[in-house]
């Protein structure tokens, strides 16, 4: 599989650059083009102000079209069967070209074609003329030696993007909290490959077994983008994901896809000081029922604050909302609480976006005073862990 990580053209259409830029043809199904096209074209930002950006490169060789879309800190690279006349290559508007072929009918053959830098399109009656620019002005990200290399289950890196890509801060002026922290740690059960998202509101923290070569790689920050774009490909993939990575750059290797990306220029703070180890009043209420509960209450909250307050007492919790344009909400769930009564207050959709990460049936809180972060558990799975800023309510 690595040898099919590559960044850039296959290597019988480097020679189309000097011999067959101006012809290309090839005719290839529907569906296979579009699903090509809907992985890359998604990398490509809806405005830019360098017009090569907006186009993916199309490559025709060797029985394969490849497809290529950049926007200079992250690019993808998609290989499909084709049934190439003849090899060619050129760029062509990205969102259009995806646009045409998605209105298309079901099973139909599209035909491509590229005569005097404008790219043919035909399919059953329908004909299209695309301008092109040229070949050799799209942008082709450089290829660093990238010296950790290991395979990690598409499953089990889909459960780590999933549990932690929430707590992602979209603020810039922290970039470096602009993605997902990965880096391998020593567990409970030997190394592991943990994932750390924070936004200083909300922590989460996810781990799985190191595989074997992540072993002394250096923590890395995967942005926000990348991290989207490996995750549309892992919902249509099982198997194994090839993951290579240097200080500066990570590469995904899929079946048929190559995703490249930069990564964040930054380090990450030490979140280990945030995490509360004396926190000694434990809650323990079922997941489903306090997130109806919470969601139902916070319908009057304002949007400006969300907040919600808990009421903890013996055997329940009291959540209580009030807005000064709304009203009054409350409501009581069951719950599990050792410690002194106390109230605290939490942003109600922060609250909720851990709720939704809980898959047993109860949720853990563990908590100090109103004032200190909060620690939320799975009850039954240990790998993760969830850290939780209260607010003044």
């Amino acid at each position: 599989m690595f040898g099919v990580l590559r960044q850039g053209p296959p290597a019988e259409t480097q020679k189309t650059r000097e011999n067959s830029v101006d012809h290309m043809k090839l005719s290839i199904e529907r569906s296979a083009l579009l699903k090509a096209l809907s992985h890359v074209q998604s990398v490509v930002e809806k405005r830019n102000t360098i017009p090569i950006l907006s186009n993916v490169q199309i490559e025709a060789a060797d029985g394969r079209l490849a497809l290529t879309a950049t926007d200079l800190d992250l690019a993808i690279v998609e290989e499909t069967p084709a049934d190439i006349e003849q090899a060619g290559a050129t760029t062509v508007p990205a969102h259009v070209l995806h646009d045409i072929v998605r209105k298309l009918p079901e099973g139909a053959d599209v035909e491509l074609a590229l005569e005097d830098q404008r790219l043919r399109l035909r399919a059953g009656r329908s004909r299209f003329t695309l301008a092109c620019l040229p070949r050799e002005d799209f942008p082709v990200m450089s290829v660093d030696e990238l010296p950790h290399r290991f395979t990690f289950p598409a499953a089990d890196l889909k459960r780590l993007i999933d549990k932690t890509r929430f707590a992602i801060s979209t603020e810039e002026t922290r970039y470096y909290l602009n993605g997902i922290y990965f880096h391998v740690t020593e567990g409970d059960g030997g190394e592991m490959l943990r994932a750390v998202a924070t936004d200083g509101h909300r922590l989460a923290r996810v781990e799985r077994s190191a595989p074997e070569g992540a072993v002394g790689m250096a923590g890395v920050i995967v942005p926000r983008k990348t991290v989207l774009e490996i995750r549309k490909l892992i919902d249509e993939f099982d198997g194994e994901v090839e993951i290579s990575l240097s200080d500066t750059k990570i590469r995904y290797g899929f079946d048929s896809a190559v995703v490249t990306s930069k990564l964040i220029d930054g380090t990450f703070p030490d979140y280990t000081r945030v995490i509360p180890t004396g926190n000694d009043r434990r809650l323990v209420v079922s997941a489903a029922d306090f997130a109806e509960a919470v969601d139902r209450v916070a319908t009057i909250s304002s949007e400006k604050s969300r907040s919600v307050k808990l009421a903890l007492e013996a055997e329940r919790i009291v959540l209580t909302v009030n807005s000064p344009e709304s009203g009054t909400a409350t409501e009581e769930v069951a719950a599990a609480y050792e410690g002194e009564p106390m109230e605290i207050g939490f942003n109600a959709r922060y609250l909720l976006d851990i709720l939704d990460q809980i898959e047993g049936g109860e949720v853990e809180l563990l908590l100090n005073d109103a004032a200190s972060p909060t620690v939320m558990k799975d009850s039954e799975d240990d790998s993760a862990l969830y850290v939780l800023m209260p607010m003044r309510v």
